[in-house]
């Protein structure tokens, strides 16, 4: 199992770091739609995806889920970082958008490979990455109409997914990007109007 970790690392992390994860983690089939970190949970081990797509939400005080970024290959979550780091309960829910595979990596090694100059690189990259990401959906809700939010969402779908076709119904989109349904509703026909989309039932193709 440890050769999958290899190969889709060995460009990033130096041979020897790769050999002690090797060692220490755990390969982890998950599902589509399994919940991997659920809120108020402690995090004992990081993950690493190897393949396939997993969706980070965080919940606010009142109850609403609001979409935070995508994991895809060789991506780590620096929200489920930080949280191992001070020690907290989980603040967000990480659910597979697709079958995926990741590598697990117990939290008392994180530490030990800061020795690692490559580990170090990728844990600043990624807390780097996710920030940038964050700060585009803060600026899509402050900047962007409606419609153009809702097509950087598909596209952001399918970038992760390597797949034109979207798998979810309008209450699911609504619900992720804390609109109503009727909106959602709306606004994909008027992007079907205009040749972007093409909506079946339950499927969204793009264009």
């Amino acid at each position: 199992m440890k050769e999958i970790l290899i190969e889709k690392f060995r460009n990033i992390l130096q041979p020897e770091l790769l050999e002690e994860m090797a060692e220490k983690g755990r390969l982890m089939s998950v599902n589509e739609g399994k919940v991997m970190i659920d809120y108020g949970k402690y995090i004992k081990e990081i993950p690493l995806v190897l393949k396939g797509s997993i969706r980070i939400i965080r919940e606010d005080d009142k109850g609403h889920e609001l979409f935070l970024y995508y994991l895809g290959e060789r991506d780590t979550c620096a929200m489920s970082l930080t949280c191992c780091i001070q020690h907290k309960k989980s603040e967000i829910k990480a659910i597979a958008e697709t079958n995926a595979e990741v590598w697990m990596v117990p939290l008392q090694y994180m530490d030990l490979w800061m020795k690692y100059s490559t580990w170090r690189q990728f844990i600043f990259n990624s807390y780097n990455l996710r920030f940038e990401e964050m700060l585009t959906a803060l600026d899509s809700v402050a900047f962007l109409r409606m419609d153009e939010r809702l097509m950087n969402y598909l596209l952001d779908i399918k970038q992760n997914t390597g797949s034109f076709t979207i798998s979810k119904t309008h209450q699911e989109i609504a619900t992720e990007m804390n609109t109503s349904r009727v909106v959602v509703s709306r606004l994909l026909k008027k992007l079907e109007n205009e040749d972007k989309i093409e909506l079946h039932r339950n499927k969204i193709e793009i264009l």
